[in-house]
């Protein structure tokens, strides 16, 4: 099976995900959108338990990416009552940092569905295990198997 590869820096986010940004107007999920998103992701298959309740968004720039097919793509989830469902998809990944490779995803809610902190197509939205000497402006190095994503320059 092939396998792609690509690099990227990490870049600052919302704070949505992860709830850091709790007393911000932007944010009325006080624990964070994914603790509040992982039991229905855990009721439909898939379990984020073992992962960091936030995303790392690596920017990919100058390429842009695009979902071709997902390992997990949940429709139409009604996770809150703040807004109307959304549509997840999900692709396995393996992130190498401090010469380690880490499992994890790439968290893609639709933009379709999505109400509200939206990112550029630069931008991916990683959940990894917490990586505690992770920081902005560091480099990671992707790989999955097969072309679930297309890069374009």
């Amino acid at each position: 099976m092939s396998a792609m590869r690509w690099a990227g820096v990490v870049r600052p986010g919302h704070g949505v995900a992860s709830g850091v940004s709790v007393g911000s107007p932007h944010n009325p999920y006080p624990s964070g959108s994914i603790a509040m998103q992982l039991p229905h992701f855990l009721s439909l298959g898939l379990d984020l338990s073992a992962f960091f309740l936030g995303t790392v968004n690596l920017d990919i720039a100058p390429q842009r990416w695009q979902l071709k097919h997902a390992d997990h793509c949940f429709r139409s989830l009604r996770w809150t009552d703040l807004h109307p469902p959304e549509t997840f998809s999900f692709v396995a990944v393996q992130a190498l940092w401090e010469a380690q490779w880490h499992t994890g995803w790439i968290y893609f809610p639709h933009p379709e569905t999505k109400a509200a902190h939206f990112q550029d197509s630069t931008v991916m939205e990683l959940i990894l295990p917490k990586l505690q000497s992770l920081r902005v402006g560091a480099q990671l190095q992707l790989r999955c198997a097969g072309n679930p994503i297309s890069l374009m320059a």
